[in-house]
């Protein structure tokens, strides 16, 4: 008996899966992003109490992460037209206005690639998925919520904010890192290198444990 065909899930420091769909703001496509940070979040449907607190913060946060150089992109499996509806209805009732494009994946061929579909929570809705693209379409990370509970968007700014410091620096961030604190020095990988630690003028608690000032 042949074993059913499990669902794909992109993975991490990967090419993020291509797409090309029809959106709130017209065509869009992955290739569209590139040169900038994306966050491409998923949602379960359309006017949905909790879906709506979510897209209200991040369009509140739109500009933050526009100064990042990062875009935004919703997606949930429902139509251009209900999108069109309800972020209509988001600006009459709650007056905020959404900023950036939602995909209309109607046969769920984005939800599918970018693994937001799972069988245990529903199989006709996107779980709460987000995913961070870097400026060259690779996958840099992945954060999934449950249908009943609301993302932080506060948490995706410090995360953007410390995936862009590490780039910059080479360095590593801590549990709940933000501009300002202190940075990781990466771990010496050699014996030598290793002896030579405690000397180099970082704030050194052991050989595999430094950390600076940027």
């Amino acid at each position: 008996m042949e074993n059913a065909q499990q669902p794909s899930f992109p993975r991490l420091n990967e090419p993020a899966p291509a797409f090309c769909a029809r959106t709130t703001h017209g065509e869009k496509k992955l290739e569209d992003y590139r040169g900038k940070w994306l966050i491409l979040f998923s949602h379960p449907a359309d006017f949905t109490p909790v879906c709506t607190t979510e897209f209200m913060a991040f369009a509140k946060a739109a500009p933050t992460f526009n100064s990042m150089g990062c875009e935004l992109l919703g997606l949930s499996i429902d139509s251009l037209f209900s999108h069109l509806a309800w972020t209509r209805n988001i600006k009459e009732k709650f007056n905020v206005e959404i900023p950036f494009p939602i995909i209309e994946d109607l046969k769920m061929d984005v939800a599918r690639a970018y693994g937001m579909v799972h069988p245990g929570a529903g199989d006709t809705s996107a779980v709460r998925a987000t995913f961070f693209i870097d400026p060259n379409g690779i996958l840099r990370a992945m954060v999934y919520y449950p249908m009943s509970n609301g993302r932080s968007i506060d948490e995706f700014v410090r995360l953007l904010q410390a995936l862009q410091t590490s780039d910059a620096n080479g360095v590593a961030t801590p549990e709940n890192w933000c501009p300002g604190k202190p940075v990781i020095v990466p771990p010496p990988k050699t014996a030598e290198a290793a002896n030579k630690r405690a000397s180099e003028g970082y704030n050194t608690v052991d050989w595999y444990f430094s950390t600076k000032n940027l």
